[in-house]
């Protein structure tokens, strides 16, 4: 498969989709989406696809909190450096598979930057 740029929605489905179905079968995320935080699939994926879009191809389609999300659900579930570690991988691997170019690169940096500042807003939420 010849690797091109995120450029549309239909490639933020693809890349969603394609990540979440990894990480439902990784033994260290899998368990806290369906387990603890009890994911319904079909609306997170419709929310993640907004999000991404939102984030990659300007589409502003999304809204909500996903911060408080996040530090409500690491409460109850380890939601450390382990997790967003595997999180990040998970992510990388998915759009290496899937894309190249400058989008795809933006993509990972926001992944990263995520990951960092939620993890250090879950552990400051914690103390």
């Amino acid at each position: 498969m010849e690797k091109k740029d995120i450029t549309d929605r239909e490639d933020i489905i693809l890349l969603v989709d394609t990540f979440y179905e990894k990480v439902k079968n990784n033994a260290i995320l899998g368990y806290i989406f369906d387990d603890i935080a009890k994911i319904n699939w079909e609306t997170h994926l419709e929310k993640m696809y907004s999000f991404w879009s939102s984030m990659l191809i300007g589409e502003h389609s999304y809204t909500g909190n996903p911060m408080k999300v996040h530090i409500d659900l690491g409460k109850i579930a380890p939601m450390g450096e382990i997790e967003f570690m595997e999180w990040l991988v998970v992510f990388h691997t998915t759009i290496d598979e899937l894309f190249e170019g400058k989008t795809t690169e933006f993509a990972k940096e926001r992944a990263e930057n995520i990951s960092r500042i939620m993890q250090y807003k879950i552990e400051q939420s914690l103390t």
